[in-house]
């Protein structure tokens, strides 16, 4: 059979009309098994690039176990993780300590077995709140410990899959005990804070007092010193008028009288003596209406809204605070005839006072120091009162402006300023249902802009 065959395939190659290269066959294997080696060369380089990825997975999912291990090691709440039926599947190194039990027992085991017989929440009230979609929200459990029950808060959350489904939960619990003494400490921080804030406000009462006295003073001094001047010379014309009157009642008559009268100069001191009289009664009249300011400024905040005459609440201001600290400043004042506002003098008196101070204090190094003071927009009908205070100091810097009436912010030296002036005036303002705004002038120095309702308005 062999041999039939080889003659066949010889007669055919014998009879073939086209015979084949003998050098052909060779070269064709060659090109074959070069191509079967590069496509070898490429599979073998994508295996080895699969290779790299997978190790580098590897790498990022050790990493990333290893971080997630550190987080749940770190935790000092206890965490539970659980499927739809309760049974644990993992927990954290707090949860073991709490329970004195390691992780591989604990996962065999229920949540429910880990909840003491009169705990407030079970684990079906969690399983409703699933099924109702509703938020684990400070739930409190007792879990069963070897040292007896310990209540929890828990909150938790449900765990999805890769496709969004529920299936499981996750709970995380911390002992009652301590949020007590989290919230004890939160109460005594609050209150040491509210104990700053009290001293802090104190310190600028006792600033703005002080602030008070000295413009008080300089404002007493001119009237006193007035009526103390006209004292001493009313003394003076009572003791020549008595030593006169003493020459006559001893019978002291003709040319000695008139010229003990001319040596007294009794005509004098007569003519002289109403003027005397009305100085003091001026001074004394003035003492009186800056004791009635006080009054007025010092009485109590429920007192009976009432209108205000702002132009004697911007000169008294003025005079109590800028002319006493800066007798150089030049002030001009121009205010509208009749412009009152409603509300409570004493405190609108107080606003006046700080925006004053900040603006005198603004000019304190500037060689041109002018505090201009004008009030427009009452008047009869008005349903506004506006004043604004410009000085010529720096202004206000941009960085600064949407924070230039927070409580405690200051640009003033410390020992200088508490922060807490422009933030009360700005209180006071909303209280009177008016606004405080501030500004930059367009030629330089700032602007305080006050609107306080009027009694037409209000």
């Amino acid at each position: 059979m062999s041999e039939q065959h080889d003659r066949a395939a010889a007669g055919h190659a014998q009879g073939s009309p086209a015979m084949a290269d003998p050098g052909s066959a060779p070269a064709e294997t060659d090109r074959a098994w070069i191509a079967v080696i590069r496509k070898m060369d490429e599979t073998y380089a994508e295996l080895v690039t699969q290779q790299v990825a997978l190790e580098q997975k590897n790498a990022e999912l050790e990493e990333a176990q290893t971080f997630i291990a550190g987080v749940m090691a770190s935790m000092t709440d206890v965490l539970i993780a659980c499927d739809l039926n309760g049974r644990i599947e993992q927990v954290n190194l707090a949860a073991e300590r709490i329970f004195g039990a390691g992780g591989r027992s604990l996962t065999e085991r229920r949540v429910e077995e880990l909840l003491a017989p009169g705990t407030p929440t079970s684990f079906r009230d969690v399983l409703s709140a699933v099924e109702r979609r509703e938020r684990i929200t400070d739930r409190e459990f007792a879990f069963r410990t070897a040292e007896g029950d310990l209540p929890v808060s828990v909150n938790g959350a449900v765990r999805f899959d890769s496709r969004g489904r529920a299936v499981g939960i996750v709970l995380v619990g911390r002992p009652i005990g301590e949020l007590r003494q989290a919230y004890s400490d939160l109460a005594a921080a609050h209150e040491r804070l509210k104990q700053t804030q009290q001293q802090l406000v104190h310190s600028e009462k006792m600033a703005s007092l002080g602030r008070l006295v000295a413009g008080v003073a300089h404002e007493l001094n001119n009237p006193i010193s007035f009526v103390y001047g006209n004292a001493h010379t009313l003394k003076r014309y009572a003791g020549r008028l008595t030593s006169y009157l003493d020459a006559v009642n001893s019978g002291v008559s003709g040319p000695a009288l008139a010229k003990l009268q001319a040596d007294l100069r009794i005509d004098a001191t007569l003519a002289n003596i109403a003027g005397t009289l009305d100085g003091m009664l001026e001074g004394a009249e003035r003492v009186r209406d800056i004791v009635a300011d006080l009054r007025r400024f010092s009485s109590d905040r429920r007192e009976t809204r009432e209108a205000l005459d702002l132009a004697a609440l911007v000169r008294s201001a003025l005079d109590w605070v800028a002319k006493a600290q800066m007798p150089g400043i030049e002030t001009r004042i121009d205010m509208a005839e009749g412009l009152t506002a409603t509300g409570h003098s004493g405190h609108i008196h107080q606003v006046l006072m700080n925006l004053i101070q900040n603006a005198v204090d603004a000019m304190e190094d500037r060689p041109v120091r002018r505090l201009e003071i004008i009030g427009t927009g009452a008047g009869i009908g008005g349903e506004a009162a506006v004043l604004t205070i410009r000085d010529t100091g720096h202004g206000i810097a941009p960085d600064i402006a949407s924070r230039i009436f927070d409580p405690f912010f200051t640009t003033k030296p410390v020992g200088k300023g508490t922060g807490l002036g422009l933030s009360i005036s700005y209180r006071i303002v909303q209280e009177h249902g008016g606004t405080l705004e501030a500004g930059n002038h367009p030629d330089g120095g700032a602007v305080m802009t006050l609107t306080l309702p009027t009694a037409q308005g209000g």
